[in-house]
């Protein structure tokens, strides 16, 4: 009953914000006539590196890739163009509240709506068009509103409400597969399970094995896939239980980071932004619900402890390191600077940061026919930076200009406008 009432709620917020909200914000229905991007340099999203192509578009689908720069509508040459990123583990609406203190994700009011339609607008400028948040019922009403095309803001994948482990309370393995089941009738793309308890509390596991592989062979059979927070032993279980995505997983052996490499089982561990977040926004924290003065203090000491687990990844042989930042609020808008941290401080390839946001992030969500690639029959979500992370990797600050299914969304670049129009932009 309290969900249904908080989507009823977040439903008419939502349709307030747009009815106020200038025809300026309004996503457009994607164009019919055809679009050429004209570009020197592009990655590909799979680890390839293309020079001197037009990107030919129609509607929302890239339909052809050719050779050669002219003629085009838009002038991307001197920029780094790549697929529009992918974030496989977001909080999209959690906020801080208007005293600037944090709020979580269970907004209920007006303003709780304009602060997520707000999240969703700069992380789409940021360059993500699509990411994966986990989650809140409150996702949901969003995610509709962005897809529906009432205001913008990247593609949403939406866990609803997650299983939260708390060992017996949590229900006999028949409950969790019922709790399963109650999530996909109430919309949920995928399902979000806590086997530990928060890092600041010591990441102990909070499911045994059998409450695990109920959860995630329930989802199996609903056509779900399952992501699960996990730390220390709750990686191993989660990977024998044959869940999709682990979450986090500091303190994991290497061993168990070898077994998830033999499963195919997607990692996401978060290198910096997440704990560097909360450090910075430490006052908006403090005080509320399940952040202490103590769990201030460890996180300090468990920064380096996610650095550890981002190289630990890096060199097991096999295993499919997705990209996320575990975004929450602070963070929106911010989410590039996990590929800073993963480069600078934990020796990822910078290549290989990009395709964990691209073509392997777009895999890890069951997509990877239709975005995370730039190639023809794919979804035109295409980004450009100023700048080649390849050699800078602060070039992912700076994002110049956004598409998402073929609608330009941003287009800050110093000459990114028509050189030749044979159509209307």
């Amino acid at each position: 009953m309290r969900v249904s009432k908080i989507v009823s709620c977040w439903i008419l917020n939502i349709t307030c914000f747009c009815s106020a909200a200038p025809r300026l914000l309004s996503q457009p229905s994607a164009p019919n006539h055809v679009i050429v991007l004209a570009a020197s340099t592009v990655f590909d999203g799979e680890g390839r590196v293309l020079h001197d192509v037009r990107v030919v578009i129609e509607g929302s689908k890239i339909v052809a890739i050719e050779p050669g720069l002219g003629p085009a509508n838009y002038d991307l040459r001197g920029l780094t163009v790549l697929p529009g990123w992918i974030d496989a583990h977001v909080h999209i609406t959690w906020s801080f509240d208007k005293d600037g203190k944090n709020a979580g994700t269970e907004g209920k009011t007006q303003e709780d709506a304009y602060r997520a339609a707000s999240n969703a607008w700069v992380t789409l400028m940021a360059g993500f068009t699509t990411v994966q948040s986990v989650g809140a019922p409150n996702d949901i009403p969003l995610r509709d509103a962005i897809a529906k095309g009432i205001i913008p803001g990247p593609r949403i994948l939406t866990a609803a409400k997650p299983l939260e482990g708390q060992g017996d309370k949590t229900g006999t393995p028949d409950e969790i597969r019922a709790f399963v089941r109650e999530q996909k009738t109430a919309g949920a793309d995928l399902i979000k399970i806590f086997a530990s308890k928060s890092i600041r509390q010591g990441g102990g596991m909070t499911l045994s094995q059998e409450q695990l592989n109920a959860a995630c062979d329930e989802a199996k059979k609903q056509g779900l896939r399952t992501l699960v927070h996990a730390y220390k032993e709750a990686v191993r279980a989660a990977t024998l239980a044959g869940c999709t995505e682990i979450e986090h997983g500091t303190l994991a052996p290497d061993d168990d980071l070898k077994l998830m490499a033999v499963k195919g089982t997607y990692f996401d561990p978060q290198c910096g932004l997440v704990i560097e977040n909360y450090l910075l926004n430490k006052e908006k924290y403090l005080g509320t619900e399940g952040y202490t003065a103590e769990g201030f203090a460890a996180m300090e000491k468990i920064l380096p402890m996610d650095h550890a687990i981002v190289e630990q990844g890096v060199k097991t042989p096999g295993l499919k390191m997705v990209f996320g930042t575990d975004a929450v609020a602070g963070a929106h808008g911010r989410n590039a600077e996990e590929f800073i941290d993963r480069v600078r401080d934990c020796g990822v390839d910078p290549m290989a940061a990009m395709v964990s946001a691209n073509s392997l992030g777009a895999e890890a969500l069951g997509m990877a026919d239709q975005i995370g690639s730039i190639a023809p029959g794919m979804e035109a979500d295409i980004i450009a930076l100023d700048g080649d992370p390849l050699k800078d990797i602060t070039a992912v600050r700076r994002v110049v200009f956004v598409m998402k299914g073929g609608i330009v969304y941003k287009n800050a670049a110093r000459d990114a406008i028509p050189f030749y129009s044979g159509v209307e932009p």
